[in-house]
């Protein structure tokens, strides 16, 4: 059963990503079409600036989903670091539940506004705000979802507690331990044999 969740997890947050890369290419293409119209052809467009900050807020909320699976957005390196190791799980699952608090509560008045912005249009488009509004409670949905896969992979022993540590944190930390340690071994050019 958590192995199917987790794929219906893996494969919803891909396509949040989909979704967000395509938003924020849609957001990029209408920003420079606005400058393309205002500055060159002095004739400023009156619907891009509107088109480019709805797709990146669609952009930025289905984007959540992936960086909450990831651990990105709840991870403090600090405090994990802190944590002894038989208590990172219970500061995992104190994590997981602050971060659904917050989430569910962004569903509710996502909801909430959208229904209520419905009947009022965006300036420069007959379209109703509801469309931007409702990423709210779509993105939120989506990374309550991502969130709870996370936890569940971690309790079920599938991944690691703690954050995700990336490709770029393993090769930092890999470099580092490849480096002089001290500035008399810079100095000379590396630790002594």
């Amino acid at each position: 059963m958590v192995d199917l969740f987790l794929r219906f997890e893996r494969q919803l947050t891909r396509l949040a990503m989909v979704v967000a890369v395509i938003m924020l290419v849609v957001s990029v293409s209408f920003s420079f079409y606005q400058v393309l119209t205002r500055f060159v052809f002095n004739a400023p467009s009156t619907w891009t600036e509107v088109a480019a900050r709805t797709a990146m807020i669609w952009c930025v909320f289905m984007a959540a989903a992936a960086t909450f699976r990831g651990g990105y957005m709840m991870a403090v390196e600090a405090i994990y670091k802190v944590v002894p190791q038989r208590l990172l799980l219970v500061l995992e699952i104190a994590i997981v539940l602050c971060c659904l608090l917050v989430l569910a509560v962004l569903v509710h008045y996502g909801i909430l506004m959208t229904r209520r912005v419905a009947n009022q249009t965006m300036s420069g488009m007959n379209i109703s705000m509801a469309y931007a509004y409702a990423a709210i409670p779509i993105g939120a949905g989506f990374a309550i979802v991502s969130v709870v896969a996370r936890l569940l992979a971690q309790l079920t022993g599938r991944e690691a507690v703690g954050p995700d540590l990336g490709e770029a944190e393993v090769e930092m930390h890999d470099l580092r331990q490849t480096m002089p340690e001290t500035a008399e071994d810079v100095e000379r050019g590396g630790p002594r044999s």
